[in-house]
């Protein structure tokens, strides 16, 4: 991978929303993310909820067994889920906030407030090899919180920049990226990795994809989706075309 390339990172939780739907085996969240991998996805993210309402045990069980490449764990900062993941030693665990109610994750986890705790929650994940990530909002409190409790990456929360889009308010939009862009430098500059997911669309994924800082996009809901007009395949590498003529775009 080049200095300037951006990882893919696809996830697949939507594709268990529709077979739950039915509650039967089809479509296959595994084939999805096998397909992702095909077609240029450098990992895959996949969120096992508390209360299972798309990715089951079961797929979390055959994705790390299937996947070539590294599995993206999305959890709560949970005692249930920190065991699933201490069994599984994925690649990497990305700590989100969760609330049943929610139809998705609706911002970034409160770190400074619960500092103390979350210290303590990481420290086995890292011991057993998982790089942490910690998803959070463009916010400089939440980012210094992040990198004192010992995380490796942090993950910027770009739901509010791609809801200001869809709404046509562009002047909180710019205002969206031009925090989302100052909070990835800062990030970086601490030594943190930098990602960036959560809403993100073909119209919205190049101001975010062209920042240097940010290593890795996770994408999952726009491309599943785009899936149905077009095709698994097709829609990311489409995805993965206009991060890369982003990314090259930025380093010239």
């Amino acid at each position: 991978m080049s200095k300037t390339s951006l990882r893919l990172g696809v996830n697949i939780d939507h594709v268990a929303t529709v077979r739950n739907a039915r509650g039967g085996a089809y479509p296959n969240p595994i084939r999805a993310a096998k397909l992702a991998e095909e077609a240029g996805a450098d990992g895959i993210t996949a969120h096992l909820r508390e209360d299972r309402r798309h990715i089951t045990d079961a797929d979390i069980d055959g994705l790390m067994e299937a996947l070539s490449v590294p599995l993206n764990f999305e959890m709560a900062a949970t005692d249930e889920m920190q065991k699933i993941a201490l069994r599984h030693k994925p690649h990497a665990v990305c700590i989100v906030p969760e609330k049943r109610e929610e139809r998705t994750t609706e911002g970034g986890l409160e770190v400074a407030r619960e500092e103390n705790r979350l210290a303590h929650f990481i420290a086995p994940l890292r011991d057993a090899g998982c790089r942490v990530s910690i998803f959070i909002a463009a916010d400089r409190k939440q980012i210094e919180a992040a990198h004192r409790i010992g995380a490796e990456v942090i993950e910027l929360h770009t739901g509010a920049y791609c809801d200001h889009h869809a709404e046509g308010n562009l002047a909180a939009r710019d205002a969206e990226l031009e925090a989302l862009r100052e909070m990835a430098s800062f990030a970086h500059s601490l030594g943190l990795e930098v990602h960036a997911g959560h809403g993100l669309t073909y119209e919205t994924v190049q101001p975010v994809a062209a920042f240097p800082e940010v290593m890795e996009l996770n994408i999952g809901h726009f491309l599943i989706g785009e899936a149905i007009f077009r095709g698994l395949t097709p829609a990311v590498q489409e995805m993965r075309r206009l991060m890369d003529l982003a990314r090259e775009g930025a380093a010239q």
